[in-house]
């Protein structure tokens, strides 16, 4: 597995955490008709949305949180990088519940995985991740101190990916796959548009432009032991291929061409998501054989507090000032899902205040040790994050 996964693990996904965000947060302003009436009012829920967007973003790029995400490192498990993102979609005064976090979970990791699943070269990963970025400096373009953090991520980003060979990139796609590869969470809108089948997994294309650097197959040359061409042969290649557009930039400012990494929901439809019958049961049998401690979990649990100890979250000083953001069409069916979401997917909110105190750490790997020991769907979960939470408000 690739060490340099992670930083465009995190930034894909919370690109796309951001594009959801940003529609449900407009989707949920207040009716047309009642807006003229009471014009204060909308223009109050307008700043929130962009007070909500600049807070997630300034947490998402933090200095010493970017540190240590951009070290070389292997992979943690699902459910750590769903804490960090449970954490980060906290970051502001806007709250989800339970179900709603799984749902934007959920469309974040199967947007980006079609995404990657699309790219033609394995280097176009990072196109797609500039794409993200694009849009994320749209969203703080208004705020000049946001936008310098995030200048400051896309040039290492640019510095770190760009000199990187094929090969590099390769084990990227790879490392990305594997991550992916057992999460089959149908979509509406990749449903609608034919390109998920009902089982949860994505129909890919089989025509359309080559990657860029290859030509359209239909033709076979036969060289000499010189090198020099002795006959073309012409074959039905059995699609409709095209030569390939122009190579995106990799530059700061560029046209990336890809499409790949935009914001699907700038057009205002539905979004539902489904569990796949295969999907509920791939995950029941992974909780009835996947019961062995995990060895590993005291050094991913010292990384995680690392990483959680660079995210300077400021609480708001009412618990009421903080408003519901419902990525349901209504609250009847997000209750629904809350009610029919298997135990095994379903995560609760564990705001951590982690120190690089080496006691601490100690005291948060032997709790999450014991957390493993007992299976990572322990029904003691609950328990064991409001233990951890009494001693993190103890520091």
């Amino acid at each position: 597995m690739s060490s340099r996964t992670l930083p465009l693990l995190f930034i894909n996904l919370g690109g796309e955490m951001l594009y959801i965000l940003d529609q449900r947060l407009r989707a949920q302003n207040i009716p047309a008709d009642k807006a003229k009436k009471v014009s204060t009012v909308a223009a109050w829920i307008e700043e929130d949305r962009k007070r909500v967007m600049n807070d997630i973003i300034t947490t998402m790029f933090n200095k010493k949180f970017l540190e240590e995400l951009f070290k070389p490192q292997e992979l943690y498990s699902k459910k750590a990088l769903r804490t960090v993102f449970d954490r980060l979609a906290h970051a502001s005064i806007m709250r989800l519940n339970q179900a709603s976090m799984d749902k934007l979970y959920d469309l974040m990791t199967m947007a980006f995985k079609y995404q990657v699943l699309l790219c033609p070269r394995p280097k176009d990963i990072l196109l797609v991740s500039f794409n993200h970025m694009d849009a994320i400096k749209d969203f703080v373009k208004d705020t000049p101190s946001i936008l310098s953090q995030v200048d400051e991520t896309y040039q290492q980003l640019v510095e770190m990916y760009t000199p990187l060979p094929s090969g590099e990139f390769q084990l990227i796609r790879q490392t990305l796959l594997i991550f992916f590869q057992d999460m089959h969470i149908r979509v509406s809108i990749f449903l609608k548009d034919k390109v998920q089948s009902s089982n949860g997994r994505f129909v890919l294309p089989t025509c359309g432009p080559v990657p860029h650097g290859t030509q359209v197959p239909g033709l076979i040359r036969i060289f000499s032991c010189n090198g020099e061409e002795l006959t073309r042969l012409q074959f039905n290649n059995g699609g409709n291929y095209t030569a390939a557009l122009r190579e995106g930039s990799f530059e700061i400012f560029g046209d990336r061409v890809t499409k790949l990494g935009t914001n699907m929901y700038s057009v205002s439809r539905p979004v539902e998501t489904h569990m796949s019958g295969t999907s509920k049961n791939s995950t029941q049998h992974t909780k009835q054989v996947n019961t062995a401690p995990n060895p590993l979990a005291k050094e991913e649990l010292n990384l995680l507090a690392r990483l959680m100890g660079g995210l300077e979250v400021q609480k708001p000083g009412n618990a009421d000032s903080g408003f519901r953001v419902n990525l349901f069409a209504t609250d009847e069916e997000e209750e629904e899902a809350l009610i029919s979401r298997p135990d095994e997917l379903s995560y609760g909110v564990i705001n951590i205040q982690a120190t690089k105190d080496q006691q601490t750490n100690a005291e948060l790997a032997k709790i999450m040790g014991e957390f493993s020991e007992s299976g990572d769907q322990s029904p003691s979960a609950s328990s064991k994050g409001d233990d951890l939470l009494a001693m993190m408000d103890g520091l």
